[in-house]
């Protein structure tokens, strides 16, 4: 069976990214990894402020599969994140990014994970939203849920969790400014947005399609494997309660 051409994944992507360099999400950087690869994102977090993640600069990689936007893309922090959703290696555990299959061993509904209306705009902001809430119900790391839950259950009196995440935030600025990158610490400066005038807001989505990305289908003939998800969350973890006993 013949592999399907991959000219419309990249015009999706290229089009989600002209959206997001004009108006960007709130507390994020996004930039091609390579420019002459779609399907390779390099994503910059910066921490909300007024949570623990205040003054952090998170980079994360996003790989999109050749079928997007009908199969969804992979997130790794490349920066230390001690989060319940996020395993060692980095790779980042959220039901959106997870297919819609129905699994009930974890936890998930079909309609909380991934479907083809979704956007990288939409992840962007689900990311920020588990940052501050994490799902504790099926941990990517265990340790840091069990941290977790005692930090909240204790009102912050039992603030090891808390620690950590201030220090990594701290180290992450610390290697912004080296950078330099001003990571935003206060609510006014996190929320300026850089928008594009209305005439540049206007696309003419025929000749964006014609004229900007006219690609021939080998163009952008990639090796599957390479972006390929290879770990998902509730089928090759097994978790134990909360006293933190289980196993990875």
């Amino acid at each position: 069976m013949s592999r399907p051409s991959h000219t419309s994944a990249v015009r999706a992507l290229a089009l989600e990214y002209k959206s997001l360099q004009q108006e960007p999400v709130e507390g994020f950087r996004v930039k091609l990894v390579d420019e002459d690869d779609m399907f390779v994102w390099e994503v910059a977090i910066f921490g909300p402020p007024d949570t623990l993640y205040q003054g952090g600069y998170f980079k994360a990689q996003m790989k999109f599969p050749l079928d997007y936007p009908y199969s969804p893309p992979t997130i790794r922090f490349l920066t230390k994140v001690w989060h319940p959703n996020v395993y060692e290696n980095g790779d980042l555990c959220i039901s959106i990014l997870h297919p819609p299959i129905d699994d009930p061993q974890s936890g998930e509904l079909p309609c909380e994970r991934w479907n083809p209306t979704q956007s990288v705009r939409t992840i962007l902001l689900s990311v920020i939203s588990l940052l501050n809430e994490p799902n504790t119900f099926s941990p990517a790391n265990v340790d840091a849920s069990v941290m977790y839950r005692r930090w909240r259950d204790s009102k912050g009196l039992d603030n090891e969790y808390e620690n950590i995440i201030r220090k990594q935030a701290y180290a992450a600025k610390i290697e912004a400014a080296k950078e330099g990158i001003v990571v935003p610490v206060t609510l006014e400066d996190y929320c300026i947005k850089t928008n594009a005038s209305p005439a540049e807001q206007q696309l003419d989505m025929a000749d964006f399609y014609d004229d900007l990305y006219e690609l021939d289908d080998d163009e952008y003939e990639l090796d599957d494997d390479e972006y390929e998800d290879d770990q998902l969350c509730a089928s090759e973890y097994e978790y134990g309660d909360d006293s933190g006993n289980g196993d990875l």
